[in-house]
């Protein structure tokens, strides 16, 4: 993926231009009461002289890589979906089945609009579909974090019996709410569908980075420390802790590198060198492609927690308790 073995660099008549400029026709602007430019700051120079140059990990080269996760977390969440809905394998045994089945929701449509935010196909698309995409990929995000989160907190809770109203009260706010922290970064995006390149100074990316470093950075160390400071305390178990959380793996570099990203663009934080620059923007590709990977992955963590959690209720299920009559199968005492 992506081409870092040749990066571009400026042509030298360029460089010839801009300094000419900086050394012979400053001073011309400076003088004579033209107080609009005073300073080498007032010059915006184009990305493309500028003196440090990142490869693109991400570019049209890694099509390939994109179809091939799109296609693989489609296929994969609709065959959970499929198992959690139907009574196949004992899955309708497995406790917490409205929450997994959003999880596999969540990673189905993450799956979809990869293909539209791909590079090499993204100048195909539209704007509005470009935006329509970008909303679906962040709010499909938030959401799956938000439903790993309430269900680590109510599932000791709820146990194995939830309660209809609850759950679907729960499910409306909890995509309601993924719904809006996925705005920013729809009213943020330009006619270019690749993430990558929307970064910038604007408030809706600052806003957006924010809210990308709290959802998947900061909620599961929040989680952490709760399920620890309960622990010490001995005030009960805390938030679950299952394999559904390894789901924050792939999402938590994203949001501390694009945080990270968002104060050295507001430069709160300097980069001494241009290979800082050069390894952050590579840092940014290789977050968002590990957070790409996650919608192949969440069938896979689905499948597994359903399968340890009906393993370990299906004997308890099956063996009667001590002292308890025995009901044959037209439920008379033997």
């Amino acid at each position: 993926m992506g081409n870092c073995l040749y990066p571009v660099k400026p042509s030298s008549s360029m460089d010839q231009n801009i300094s000419h400029f900086m050394f012979e026709d400053f001073g011309n602007y400076s003088d004579e009461g033209n107080n609009s430019y005073q300073s080498l700051e007032d010059y915006e120079i184009p990305d493309s002289v500028a003196p440090c140059h990142s490869c693109n990990l991400l570019d049209d080269s890694s099509l390939p890589f994109f179809i091939l996760v799109s296609v693989l977390g489609v296929l994969g969440s609709v065959a959970v979906l499929f198992a959690l809905l139907r009574p196949l394998f004992h899955w309708q045994l497995c406790p917490g089945r409205p929450f997994l089945a959003q999880l596999a929701v969540g990673s189905a449509l993450f799956s979809l609009v990869v293909p539209i935010l791909a590079p090499g196909l993204n100048s195909a698309h539209s704007t509005t579909l470009c935006h329509l995409g970008s909303w679906v990929w962040y709010s499909s995000a938030f959401a799956q974090a938000l439903v790993i989160g309430s269900h680590a907190c109510l599932g000791p809770k709820l146990g194995a019996n939830p309660i209809p109203g609850l759950t679907l009260g729960l499910t409306v706010g909890l995509w309601g709410v993924a719904a809006l922290l996925g705005l920013p970064i729809t009213l943020a995006s330009d006619s270019f569908c690749l993430l990558v390149s929307r970064r910038g100074l604007g408030v809706w990316q600052s806003t957006h980075a924010v809210i990308c470093f709290a959802i998947f950075t900061l909620l599961p160390l929040c989680l952490l420390g709760v399920k620890g400071l309960k622990k010490a305390l001995g005030r009960g178990p805390g938030p679950w802790v299952n394999i559904l959380w390894i789901w924050f793996i792939f999402w938590w570099p994203h949001g501390v590198v694009l945080g990270f990203d968002s104060l050295v663009r507001s430069r709160v934080l300097l980069l001494p060198t241009c290979l800082a620059q050069q390894i952050l923007d590579l840092m940014l590709h290789l977050a968002e492609a590990v957070a790409i990977v996650h919608c192949v992955a969440t069938p896979l963590l689905l499948a597994l927690h359903c399968h340890q959690a009906t393993g370990t209720s299906l004997p308890a299920m099956s063996l009667p308790e001590r002292g308890s009559p025995h009901l044959d199968p037209l439920g008379s005492k033997c």
